[in-house]
């Protein structure tokens, strides 16, 4: 996978993860799981993120134009079994590599059944509880994600608060 010339996202206000409120004429999403306290904790979450071993861990096929989440970096995410699976092209839009907070975003791009972006934070507070944040904002963007209706928004909600156990099991694994 090259990055080349970068292709347009398929939405238009990238970067918008980063920014509250969301976004409108979107569905939003925001799911928070706390994972633990302390350094390790953050430093082993936000590398599972930053990596996509979180993703990968979580049953996610992933293939990425590099090791670490970066700015530009393309990402193509997969579910399902063999014919049926479902390739999701993305760029990473930012990244943040902070004391306190670790994670990053990747927006859509075409061909993919959805249009918008999503981030994966993993942050510390002042009281040393970490968590871990996914944050998205997206409406359909082909033929069967339209279809589909209200269920992606229900798949989505699964999907972040499956992310968030697992995160928590890599994170803590071994404390």
């Amino acid at each position: 996978m090259t990055s080349g010339t970068p292709t347009p996202f398929n939405y238009s206000e990238e970067g918008a993860t980063r920014r509250h409120p969301l976004p409108g004429g979107y569905r939003h999403l925001h799911e928070a799981t706390h994972l633990g306290h302390g350094r390790a904790v953050l430093e082993a979450a936000g590398h599972a993120v930053t990596t996509f071993r979180m993703h990968r861990a979580a049953g996610v096929r992933v293939r990425a134009s590099a090791q670490e989440a970066a700015p530009g970096v393309l990402v193509k995410c997969a579910l399902g079994l063999g014919p049926a699976r479902l390739w999701a092209p993305c760029r990473v839009v930012w990244s943040e590599y902070d004391s306190e907070r670790i994670g990053f975003a990747y927006g859509t791009l075409a061909g993919h059944p959805q249009r918008g972006e999503e981030s994966f934070v993993v942050e510390m507070r002042p009281d040393g509880a970490v968590w871990f944040t996914m944050t998205a904002f997206s409406r359909p963007g082909r033929w069967y994600t339209r279809l589909a209706g209200p269920v992606v928004p229900v798949f989505q909600r699964l999907y972040a608060r499956h992310c968030g156990r697992t995160l928590r099991r890599l994170a803590t694994a071994g404390r």
